[in-house]
């Protein structure tokens, strides 16, 4: 991610749930990032709702040493919380770091690998149905 040789991290952040389960998916999405890119910080943040927001996941990421942090939002559309929402989180978050270099990506939007994977959803969904 970095090519001047400094710290890079990728904090994930999602909406936030009251659900435990939900919470816990993000975190193990990071897991399997970190797995794949030892070499990066991987943080994740919600919006509302659960802990920790993206304020204390940006403090933690320079805290570990991050000159550049990019913030991938884990939504599927361009919608209210990632046009709006996140890039001003953002913001904020990063307004006590000046020399830290950030960015919003896009959302996960429309792209064929989550072509296959819907596929694959509707595949086993089916399989259940035709069973019964």
């Amino acid at each position: 991610m970095d090519t001047r040789g400094e710290k890079s991290a990728l904090i994930l952040i999602d909406h936030g749930s009251r659900l435990d389960e939900a919470n816990r998916l993000i975190e193990a999405l990071a897991d399997r990032i970190q797995q794949r890119r030892p070499d990066i910080i991987i943080a994740i943040a919600h919006m509302e709702i659960a802990e920790p927001d993206l304020g204390s996941a940006f403090a933690s990421c320079v805290d570990r040493g991050a000159r550049s942090v990019a913030i991938v939002p884990y939504f599927l559309a361009p919608g209210n919380h990632v046009s709006h929402d996140v890039p001003r989180l953002a913001r904020d978050a990063a307004k006590p770091y000046p020399s830290v270099l950030w960015k919003v990506a896009a959302p996960l939007g429309l792209d064929d690998r989550l072509v296959e994977i819907v596929l694959d959803r509707a595949a086993e969904a089916l399989k259940v149905i035709d069973a019964d």
